[in-house]
């Protein structure tokens, strides 16, 4: 006689592969999607958050997961998503280095290859109704496997109305033998990856409020971080890092992930990257969020740098423009779509000779850049100089400046006329 449970005999709805982090939310989701007739796959990503893999991976098989897959992205994260981000010098509304959505279609382009070799139809994830990263998942899945249907537990009324708070999902699970968490959940939501933590919701959702001195887990306060700097040399080719050297220690890292892990210690250790905002969500309501990126930080300023030294003044300025394009398409989950492609061509192409050292100085929160180098530095030190003429008539400047002023003038003769009129 069989051992299966009986439900085991219903006709399967089909397989799904669900986003799984381990936590309440999505064992809650694992649970009810087997009870609703579908086989599950679990699929958890390492993007470098700090995670107890082989407990999340021992919960998801207990709790009757078909497969469990547990994939560590972090040398594609950093390489194929991380880099082009730092490329554009990536930046949304002005201050977000975008943490959480460059992870977005990295996870989502691991879990559709899992969905495509395993031929599951379905995909799940647990992000909420009212976010950015059901959209973000949601686009690169359709974007790479077109066919394939997608679960969203939180945006099914059955779901959301079975469980309206925490207290619905901890009963649940103490129904169903989902181990709960033993210790009280911080009063905000958290999200981490290598590049990045988020910090959201809970008492933050005032925005008067001030984050609590125990929220930050990446960085140190800047008041508590050493009171010596570390001076870093980061080398860039074709605009991305390619080694960075202790200046003090002489030790130096070369891999992509071996580069930015370091990054993040340093910049960590000296608090540097913390960011404190209120932005706009692409689903149209702002929202308040709290962000630490140490070693994203401590990297744009030394790009930010080596490409003006390297990159024509009217190339860069429209790379520029292009750039900020790149940022909303990658905060409202457009990675996988022909116009960010085009951008990320044009973006790539302008950083050929971005290429040099830049050294800098990281201390009490803050990078401070002290030189740089590069072997296709447009800077001509003769040309620019106050005590050599070098190839340079300064009589041309006036003509310059004299044909740059008709426009002016114009202006505000125009101006004139009209005052007096009046």
């Amino acid at each position: 006689m069989s051992s299966d449970p009986p439900h085991r005999h219903i006709m399967s709805k089909g397989t799904v592969v669900l986003a799984y982090s381990g936590g309440l939310d999505t064992s809650c989701i694992l649970v009810w999607l087997k009870e609703q007739g579908y086989d599950v796959i679990t699929f958890l990503a390492n993007v470098g958050q700090d995670e107890d893999f082989k407990a999340a991976k021992d919960k998801a098989e207990t709790l009757g997961a078909k497969k469990v897959f547990i994939e560590d992205v972090r040398a594609e994260f950093v390489e194929d998503f991380i880099w082009p981000a730092l490329q554009a010098n990536a930046i949304y509304e002005d201050r977000y280095l975008l943490g959480t959505a460059i992870a977005r279609p990295c996870i989502a382009r691991k879990l559709v290859e899992i969905a495509r070799r395993e031929g599951a139809q379905f995909i799940s994830h647990g992000a909420t109704g009212k976010g950015n990263d059901q959209i973000r998942f949601e686009l690169s899945c359709y974007a790479l496997y077109p066919e394939v249907k997608v679960i969203a537990p939180w945006r099914i009324p059955e779901f959301y109305n079975r469980f309206k708070g925490r207290k619905d999902l901890m009963e649940y699970a103490q129904k169903h033998g989902i181990p709960v968490p033993v210790s009280p959940k911080a009063p905000w939501s958290m999200d981490a990856n290598l590049m990045h933590i988020s910090y959201e919701s809970g008492i933050l959702e005032n925005p008067k409020q001030h984050a609590p001195a125990d929220l930050y887990m990446m960085t140190k306060n800047p008041e508590d971080s050493p009171n010596s700097a570390d001076v870093l040399e980061i080398e860039f080719k074709n605009g991305v890092p390619i080694k960075v050297v202790d200046v003090k220690q002489g030790t130096s890292k070369s891999s992509p992930l071996d580069i930015f892990s370091y990054l993040n210690v340093i910049g960590g250790n000296h608090g540097v990257g913390r960011i404190d905002i209120v932005e706009n969500r692409f689903i149209g309501m702002k929202s308040r969020g709290i962000y630490e990126t140490p070693g994203g930080t401590i990297l744009l300023k030394a790009h930010l740098d080596i490409e003006t030294f390297t990159m024509d003044k009217e190339v860069r300025r429209i790379k520029q423009g292009l750039g900020i394009k790149f940022s909303e398409l990658v905060y409202n989950g457009f990675w996988y779509s022909p116009e960010c492609e085009f951008v990320r061509h044009c973006i790539n192409k302008s950083q050929e000779n971005v290429e040099g050292k830049v050294q800098l100085s990281i201390f009490k929160g803050q990078v401070y850049i002290l030189g740089r180098e590069s072997p296709k530095s447009l800077y001509n030190e003769e040309l620019v100089s106050m005590d050599v003429q070098g190839d340079y008539d300064p009589c041309d400047a006036s003509g310059f400046i004299r044909i740059n002023a008709v426009r002016l003038r114009e202006h505000h003769r125009l101006q004139g006329l009209s005052a007096t009129k009046n």
